[in-house]
Formats: C-alpha cells, structure tokens, sequence
C-alpha cells in the first residue's frame, strides 16, 4: 500500500508560530512606511498650498489673503474674501462649495490637495492659516501691530508658518495665544506624535513634538476647553515663535 505524505500537528502549529512572528515583526515596519507616503503626500498639498498663497500676495500688491474661513469675522470686513468658506452643515457638496468659493481656488483647484490622506472621513479640508497671517483678531489681546497684512512685512519668512495640517476646518484662523503660556486650538498630531508645517519662504517641514504633554493634548478626546496651560512646554515655545515672530511674554527662567 502506499503511504501519504502530511504534516503533523504540532508541524502546523509550528508553521503557523512562525508566520505569526514574522507577521509581528513586519507589521510595524509596513505602517511605518505607509505613514511615511501619507506624510510626504501631505507636504506635497501644504507645498501647493503654500505656492498659491504666495501667488496670491504676488497678485494682490503683496496683500496676504484673509485666513477666516467665514466672511466678516475675526475682525475683517464683510467684503473682504476669505481664503475659503466653511459650512458647518452635513453636506459634503456644500463643503465642496466653500472650497470652491475661496480665494485660493483659482490657485489650487484640485480639491485632493486639500485634504490631507489621514484626513477625518467626509472632511473635505484639513488645513489652516495661523492667527499672525491676517487671521483672527478679535478675541485675543494682540497688539495690531504684530498681525501680518502684506507679504513684505515678514521678516525670516523661512522661520514663519502658514498652514498648518490642523485635522479639520475652523471657523477661523488656527490660533495659539501671543501674550499667555497656553495652547487654544489643540496642538496637532497628525502624522505619528506630530504634524505638517507651511513656511513663508514656501517650505514645509514635519515638526515631532518633544514634550509628551504636547502629544497627549493633541490626542485628548471630548470637549476642548480653549486656553490649556502648559507650563515650561518647548513645543508651546517653539511654535508660538514660528507662529508670531517672538513670544509676548517672559517664561518663567526654570522654564527654558
């Protein structure tokens, strides 16, 4: 008679032990790397965003385009043009629309670029303008003086952000105070424990945050309250500084 040839049991289970090590083992890798293409399309958009605010202040005598994503508010005019508009309504389309509508449009009309690849689903636009690029003005105790209207008053654009890969769209302009040690909106964690940045001069850069305090914020869940204290925070430091051009207070020395 003849004998058939097959594996035992425990060769099975050692089989099966092994692929589930490998597996184990190149399982991080593989969401390393598919992190790593998510960031690199992601500064790819901030890249074309950034082009187009650029094109736009070439365009417009130097004029830096409103960075309110609702008309009239933050403290500009009525009929001065928003970057793009945000509709806090269920319907996609009329995301869409607001996208469409915005000043940038005419620069960037892919509507992909927009959103970054870990954008939150049914999001149409996961990008901001901080506060100091005409931005936000009204709530927050900032001398006039330090908000930026045209291009040519940026000093070190290179050391000054734009955008930012904030997650989702804002009423306003991105915001992190001037004169208080505080976060307001949360601080990005948008790729690993940190996110995308814009500059002036048209470059972008990822920035990983060095203070868990930073990262455990970003991710917090539930109701964010505004105005986080944080004290001795390197990362509060650091992007207020990009954000504003200096801080408007003094740290505490034992905080630095």
């Amino acid at each position: 008679m003849r004998k058939e040839i097959a594996f035992t049991l425990i060769e099975l289970l050692v089989v099966i032990a092994v692929m589930a090590i490998l597996m184990a083992i190149l399982l991080p890798a593989l969401n390393r790397a598919r992190e790593q293409g998510k960031r690199a399309v992601c500064m790819s958009n901030l890249k074309q965003l950034m082009l187009a605010w650029v094109l736009y202040a070439d365009d417009h005598d130097q004029r830096i385009v409103n960075s309110c994503t609702v008309s009239g508010t933050g403290g500009h005019p009525p009929s001065e043009p928003c970057w793009l508009y945000f509709y806090n309504e269920p319907s996609e389309q009329t995301r869409i629309d607001g996208v469409r509508k915005g000043s940038l449009y005419p620069y960037v009309n892919d509507l992909k670029l927009y959103k970054c690849p870990t954008g939150i689903r049914g999001e149409v636009n996961t990008y901001g303008i901080v506060d100091a690029m005409n931005g936000e003005m009204a709530y927050q105790s900032v001398p006039k003086s330090v908000y930026l209207f045209r291009k040519t008053e940026i000093k070190r654009p290179g050391e000054r952000f734009v955008f930012v890969d904030e997650g989702q769209t804002t009423t306003q302009s991105w915001t992190v105070p001037y004169a208080q040690e505080r976060w307001w909106d949360p601080p990005p964690v948008r790729h690993g424990n940190g996110s995308n940045w814009g500059f002036a001069d048209s470059h972008v850069e990822y920035w990983k945050w060095r203070d868990s305090r930073t990262t455990q914020l970003g991710k917090r869940e539930g109701n964010w309250n505004n105005l986080v204290t944080v004290r001795g925070n390197e990362d509060l430091y650091r992007v207020q500084r990009s954000a504003w051009g200096t801080l408007g207070y003094e740290p505490n020395p034992s905080d630095l």
